[in-house]
């Protein structure tokens, strides 16, 4: 159970920077339909766990240490590199909208111009990739637990507070922008990027080990988790949807609103998995290309982060209902070869 557990919670680690900390994205893929998001909530809880429990159980069947055997496995020797180059899209993707991120929040609790506020960002991710230091993406984990008490704070004074009818927020809710048209497709797609984000060190988890039933119920438990954290923030998003409305960071607007100190809290929070997921995805990215030393890696990592910076400055929210969206798209893809896998994997077993 031990392994099971250390499983799920990298998973949840690897989703929670990218898909759940500012709350705009649950907003734009979830809140913004009304009501009807908490099937949208079931169904994504449904697919992360099912996908969650494929992915490590292709890991621990193969017994990969690296992603990249996992991959090819998947999408086969045509179709492998393909994935390969749909992830370090997705990765990218990712990256750029952390450091748009992190501007957002600097410039709404500290009033810092939101450039400034993702430049500071990207030095930080450049001086400890530069630095190698593995370690510090682990931090994503020890805030973890921190996470969820705010969560669960937001949660409880949301619903304690509401100020309008169930009916009038639904109303309130819709009239949000989406990122996609239908509640539906909003769920699938919030799903397929983030599973392509995390795809990759899912696989490598699995591998380390040999029992299927610790790696199938490590993704399962950390699906479970995940759908309980989009339901926990959709309510309670839901619930002051009056307070968050127009807002770029919508759980930091609910913590301060709670107290000024439990603002400082989840904005401490908010860009400590910024900065983790950013490192994380961007280091990742970066040894596709090279190996994690010498001069052209360290090329490579100020490239790629003085690029993603410069994308960043479109803005937060623009890139969460645009870029997240299309990543959404091809993250279909990677769902479909995952499918067709374990379809495959189940039956020479």
């Amino acid at each position: 159970m031990k392994k099971s557990i250390q499983i799920a919670g990298t998973f949840v680690s690897l989703v929670v920077g990218a898909g759940f900390a500012s709350g705009q994205e649950i907003l734009q893929y979830f809140t913004s339909f009304g009501l009807v998001s908490l099937v949208g909530c079931i169904v994504a809880t449904i697919i992360f766990a099912v996908l969650g429990m494929t992915l490590a159980q292709i890991g621990t069947d193969l017994q990969t240490t690296s992603h990249k055997e996992g991959i090819h496995y998947i999408g086969g020797r045509f179709f492998g590199p393909v994935l390969d180059l749909l992830i370090s899209f997705v990765l990218f993707g990712i990256g750029i909208v952390m450091l748009a991120g992190a501007g957002s929040t600097f410039n709404q609790m500290y009033r810092i111009e939101p450039s400034v506020g993702s430049m500071l960002m990207t030095l930080a991710v450049i001086f400890t990739l530069l630095l190698n230091a593995d370690r510090i993406i682990n931090i994503l984990a020890i805030i973890m637990p921190y996470l969820m008490g705010v969560i669960l704070l937001l949660l409880v004074y949301s619903l304690f507070t509401m100020d309008y009818s169930i009916s009038e927020l639904n109303v309130m809710a819709k009239n949000q922008p989406s990122a996609t048209s239908h509640w539906l497709s909003g769920a699938v797609l919030y799903v397929s990027y983030n599973i392509a984000a995390g795809a990759a060190m899912l696989i490598v988890m699995g591998g380390t080990t040999k029992d299927r039933k610790v790696a199938r119920r490590g993704g399962i438990l950390g699906g479970i988790i995940l759908g309980l954290l989009i339901f926990l923030i959709n309510a309670a998003l839901f619930a002051k949807m009056d307070v968050v409305s127009g807002v770029e960071m919508p759980t930091l607007k609910l913590a301060e609103q709670i107290h000024p100190i439990v603002g400082m809290m989840m904005a401490i929070i908010l860009l400590g998995m910024i900065y983790s997921t950013a490192v994380g995805t961007l280091y990742i990215l970066a040894v596709r290309f090279v190996k994690p030393d010498g001069l052209s890696f360290k090329l490579v990592v100020m490239l790629l982060c003085l690029v993603a910076f410069a994308i960043s400055l479109i803005g937060f929210t623009t890139l969460i209902t645009n870029m997240y969206a299309i990543m959404g798209y091809l993250g279909i893809v990677l769902i479909i070869a995952v499918l067709f896998s374990w379809l495959r994997n189940t039956k020479v077993a």
